[in-house]
């Protein structure tokens, strides 16, 4: 596929028609993409599991994050509301020397490790599955496609696709690199492994193991590697259940058009109904599969079942 780079308007509205899942699962789905992960999947998954290692795959949620306010994204601050100090004076009100504590954290949902949900994004107002934007995400909230709907489905076979180590310079590629399906499958026959139906693909860039060694920068809205707007067509053919990167986007920044924003976002989403998970940390997880050879394993990414949510934070967990 190549695309104008003067147009992208043509080429979303011909990406989008040609990838496009609307109807595949009924006018009623909620799930989109993760209809591909059923219950063989999740049992392949669960037989991967060999030496019972386990890798987080979220970054910290604290206030050394990467945000640095772009459309009111914060990042996360946690207040202490009791503490062992008003344990230790008697400030609580227990008997019997009884003390605890207790805390609240208050961020939005996808400034650290995230998924983004269907109703994250849309498309000339139309929202997954052709439903019109303003009657899907309304001012209470997703009333249609709210993420709690994906909490029970998102464990499977995971695969990791060491794009970094494979075609980058050591382990990194460089921001503004557009990962092609050419790169992906270069990946594939690197690691041993195959990608199909109701996986659950990690790409690895490397963007987070270099602005952890040089400083954030812009990696919350900035240049970075990522997947070419040219990958649709695989993510569609495919029939993946989802995709997490560990960059702030996705895709690559700048995007490859001349004036656009997001344009594989936009495809991908409300067209697709795709799960794509962004700033996930792949480094542990990466270079263990390096030292092993195997590069699947059973992932569960659950997103918190918040009701109405476009998004959600989450705490990755690979078993190999």
């Amino acid at each position: 596929m190549t695309a104008d780079r003067t147009d992208p308007e043509a080429a979303i509205a011909e990406a989008a028609a040609r990838c496009s899942n609307w109807g595949r699962w009924g006018d009623g789905d909620v799930l989109g993409t993760l209809n591909f992960l059923d219950e063989a999947k999740r049992r392949e998954g669960a037989a991967l599991v060999r030496q019972g290692v386990s890798f987080s795959l979220a970054q910290r949620f604290d206030t050394n994050g990467p945000q640095k306010g772009w459309r009111r994204r914060t990042n996360p601050v946690h207040t202490m509301t009791d503490t062992g100090a008003d344990a230790a004076l008697g400030l609580q009100g227990f008997p019997h020397g009884f003390g605890g504590a207790d805390d609240v954290i208050a961020m939005p949902l996808q400034c650290s490790t995230q998924w983004d949900g269907l109703g994250h994004i849309f498309d000339h107002g139309n929202a997954w599955n052709g439903r019109p934007a303003e009657r899907v995400v309304t001012a209470e909230g997703d009333q249609v496609t709210g993420i709690e709907h994906m909490a029970a489905h998102v464990a499977g076979r995971g695969v990791l696709l060491d794009v970094g180590r494979v075609i980058g310079r050591d382990g990194e590629l460089p921001d503004g690199f557009a990962i092609t399906e050419e790169h992906l499958t270069a990946a594939m026959e690197a690691h041993g492994v195959r990608v199909g139906r109701g996986d659950i693909v990690l790409v690895r860039t490397g963007q987070l193991a270099r602005v952890r060694r040089d400083g954030w920068g812009d990696y919350a809205g900035g240049p970075a590697p990522g997947l070419s707007f040219t990958t649709a067509g695989w993510l569609h053919r495919t029939e993946i259940a989802a995709i997490a990167t560990d960059t702030w986007g996705f895709e690559v920044r700048p995007n490859e058009f001349d004036d656009a924003f997001q344009p594989l976002h936009q495809v991908v989403i409300p067209n697709m109904g795709l799960l794509i998970g962004e700033m996930w940390d792949l480094e542990a997880l990466a270079a263990h599969c390096a030292d092993d050879g195997a590069y699947e394993f059973l992932l569960t990414a659950a997103p918190l079942p918040i009701t109405g949510a476009v998004g959600s934070p989450v705490n990755p967990i690979a078993i190999k």
